[in-house]
């Protein structure tokens, strides 16, 4: 595991109440930040079965990018849930995986993150308050 994602506690916790207020639906977001995570981005799930899949909002997907953009923030994971299953890459994240960053998935296991379509899996480091 070569590439490390730092993600402050708080934020972590932030990340993990969207996706359960999102259940039984998958959730789906982004982490922006510089060297780590500084914001979580919710984003709406429009997929046609979204307690199966994920497809974020199509336009607050690009204004969420033009705000990072704005703030000078980068995309540095796209993030969303298996309510039902393993943190795992299923055979469909694999084949739709279009972004050359982490994928993270929460899962019934807890979470882990990815390169995709690849799966070289990806360290997440908490980071606690000092």
């Amino acid at each position: 595991m070569a590439q490390v994602l730092y993600v402050p506690i708080r934020l972590l916790r932030e990340t993990q109440a969207h996706l359960e207020r999102e259940a039984p639906r998958e959730g789906v977001g982004l982490w922006a930040g510089r060297r780590e995570v500084e914001r979580v981005i919710p984003l709406p799930n429009v997929h046609p079965n979204p307690r199966t899949g994920y497809l974020a909002e199509p336009l607050a997907l690009l204004r969420a990018l033009k705000e990072m953009e704005r703030e000078g923030l980068s995309l540095l994971a796209i993030y969303h849930s298996h309510p039902a299953g393993p943190a795992l890459p299923s055979p469909t994240d694999r084949k739709e995986a279009r972004w050359r960053v982490p994928y993270v998935i929460f899962g019934t296991d807890g979470f882990r993150a990815f390169l995709l379509p690849e799966g070289r899996e990806v360290e997440v480091v908490p980071l606690y308050p000092p």
